[in-house]
């Protein structure tokens, strides 16, 4: 007979890896997240880069892609920390029913253990390729993320911590790739609020997708404290974003391209927010999809303008 303790560090199997994927969200839409942490902290990198002419496209492109895997195993964690701390309220919710926990894909043990290993592996990561400072900036958001599960039980405010967490990346960027000791704060600080209002409009949207179920369940959420008030609020938080962005263009001195780029992404958020049916699932599900190329546009638009900035100017790339 097999012990508990075998069962336990047993290999896994083919169901237990794919429960593996389905908690991280490694499969389809739920790359969503990954863009939600990578882009900001890509922003973040391109702006130091147009701002400091000592550093260079190389620099740039290896911080931008050191990001990439770091990005993807945060979200990872995050969402396997997620399904571990809320298997109980996922069982009553229907859309969340089917997650690797409450269906008994895996049980809860080899899922900790799991996710103890992506912590260790995570570290072992942050520790290599990341600056000291930018570790000692992460550290900062730790309380909130170790604490960011327990949120919906007791408060309606979990997108703003959620965007505090996801968005630290516009502080780690340019600490990794700043020539100067010092973080430009009066670029940062704004960028990383800009980030964190962008995080509040898209979270509030996808959590409408379960509103009639947290509210028999009484799970707390920003959807149900906003109810029919939620497109206003959106808009204001959407809205918000990009005239940071634009603030941030003229203090920066970007370009046409930047501006366009910024009031492009703008008017499709408008747009699809006001064809928005807070009442019907998948149309806050289908909004929900589209923030990745929303974040992408604005990332194209400041990337090209940087480029032809630094070639117009004569600066070497």
């Amino acid at each position: 007979m097999i012990s508990k303790h075998s069962a336990l560090l047993a290999l896994p199997t083919a169901a237990e890896l794919r429960a593996c994927a389905d908690l991280c969200r490694m499969s389809g839409y739920h790359l969503t997240g990954f863009w939600a942490v990578w882009t900001p902290t890509a922003w973040s990198i391109l702006m130091a880069y147009h701002i400091q002419h000592d550093i260079s496209i190389q620099a740039v492109l290896s911080c931008l892609a050191r990001y990439v895997p770091l990005c993807i195993g945060i979200q990872c964690f995050m969402m396997t920390f997620d399904d571990l701390m809320d298997y109980d309220l996922d069982l009553l919710v229907a859309r969340t029913r089917s997650r690797p926990i409450p269906r008994g894909a895996i049980s809860l043990p080899r899922a900790w253990m799991f996710f103890f290993l992506q912590a260790m592996v995570g570290l072992y990561c942050g520790k290599t390729y990341l600056s000291a400072a930018s570790i000692h900036l992460s550290m900062m958001t730790w309380p909130i993320l170790f604490t960011y599960p327990t949120y919906k039980r007791w408060t309606s405010l979990a997108p703003i911590p959620l965007g505090v967490v996801f968005n630290i990346g516009t502080c780690m960027g340019w600490s990794d790739i700043s020539t100067s000791p010092q973080i430009d704060w009066p670029v940062v600080l704004p960028l990383y609020l800009a980030a964190c209002m962008w995080t509040v409009c898209y979270e509030t949207i996808y959590q409408h997708q379960d509103r009639a179920d947290d509210e028999k369940a009484g799970i707390y959420s920003m959807a149900r404290l906003c109810g029919d008030w939620t497109i206003s609020v959106c808009m204001a938080t959407g809205m918000g974003y990009f005239a940071i962005l634009g603030f941030l263009g003229i203090k920066n001195g970007h370009g046409a391209q930047f501006f366009f780029a910024v009031a492009l992404a703008g008017w499709l958020v408008l747009r699809r927010l006001l064809r928005t049916d807070i009442n019907r699932p998948e149309s806050c599900r289908e909004f929900f999809l589209g923030m990745p190329f929303i974040s992408q546009l604005g990332l194209v638009g400041l990337a090209s303008d940087v480029i032809s900035h630094r070639l117009f100017h004569g600066i070497p790339l």
